[in-house]
Formats: structure tokens, C-alpha cells, sequence
């Protein structure tokens, strides 16, 4: 008899262990649940378009935030076409040296992201784009466009993205 009472108490012992470890993992993930709940949610900075009115408060989010990646925007806020087909005379895009990737950017009409009007090669850090010439001929007049930015990795893969205003005047 000795035996059968050892063997049961050895199985009973294997069975509060189970138990204990079962309640050491559900109390483990009630507090990760409580204490996540109670963390302060990352304020999305989703579809930001930067205007001369709010670029100082966007500099200002993005150098709180610490991100791994940034870029600095050097470009004219207004480019002039004399015609719809022709050559920018005073477009420049560069990135800076300074800046952590690559860009390309597209831009698009304002409110309407589906109609492309350009769509640029990738820049490295340090280069220079000019001698713009839009890819869809606009009639003369002044648009209201966006820049989209992207910045991309060494495979050229999207990190993120930066939206910046911009107007296009054609002259005629």
C-alpha cells in the first residue's frame, strides 16, 4: 500500500504544480492587460500637410518624437511653368545631406491624391532635383497642389511619409 499512496501523492503534487503555474500565467497577463490599458496612446501624425502656417508646430512634434528617420523639406512653395508642357524655371527639390534617406516624391492636386501630376526619381541625401516638367500638362492658371514625400529605405521600401503644400503657376 505504501506504494499507491506515494504514486498519489506525487500525482497530486504534479497536479497543484500545473495548477499554481496556470494561475502565475493568468495573473501574468491581467496585469500586462491593466497596465496597457492605462498607457497612453501614440498620437497618430497620419496625413499631416505641412502649411506655412503650421511647419513650426510639425518641426517641433517631430523633433519631440526622436524618430529614427526625418527629413528636412528644401524646396520652392511655388512653381512657376510658362506653359503647361514646359520646363519649371524656378523648381528645386534637394536633399540635404543632413537628412537620414533617400526621397521621391509625387505630386498631386489638392484633395484629389488620385490624379498624379509628377512623379520624381529617387534623390539621394545630398542630391538635387531641377529642370521640372510636370508629367500631366495643366492649362494656365494657379493650383493648389501637395508634395508627397517618401522616404526610403536601401531596397527603396516606403518608411514613411511627409505631405508639404505647394503651388504650381502656369503662366500660360
Amino acid at each position: 500500500m505504501g506504494k499507491q499512496k506515494q504514486k498519489k501523492t506525487r500525482k497530486g503534487g504534479f497536479i497543484i504544480g500545473i495548477g499554481i503555474a496556470i494561475l502565475v500565467i493568468l495573473i501574468g497577463i491581467i496585469i500586462y492587460l491593466l497596465l496597457s490599458r492605462d498607457a497612453e496612446p501614440e498620437k497618430e501624425r497620419r496625413n499631416v500637410v505641412v502649411t506655412p502656417e503650421n511647419v513650426e508646430s510639425v518641426l517641433e512634434e517631430l523633433d519631440d518624437a526622436k524618430e529614427a528617420g526625418y527629413y528636412t523639406v528644401t524646396m520652392n512653395p511655388v512653381w512657376h511653368f510658362e506653359t503647361g508642357k514646359a520646363v519649371s524655371y524656378d523648381a528645386v527639390v534637394e536633399n540635404v545631406e543632413k537628412n537620414t534617406n533617400d526621397v521621391y516624391f509625387d505630386i498631386v492636386l489638392e484633395g484629389d491624391e488620385d490624379n498624379v501630376l509628377y512623379k520624381s526619381p529617387v534623390i539621394p541625401r545630398g542630391g538635387r532635383l531641377e529642370e521640372i516638367a510636370l508629367e500631366k500638362p495643366l492649362d494656365a492658371g494657379t493650383y493648389n497642389c501637395v508634395v508627397i514625400y517618401h522616404l526610403v529605405d536601401e531596397e527603396q521600401n516606403t518608411l514613411s511619409t511627409l505631405r508639404v503644400t505647394l503651388e504650381i503657376v502656369v503662366e500660360g
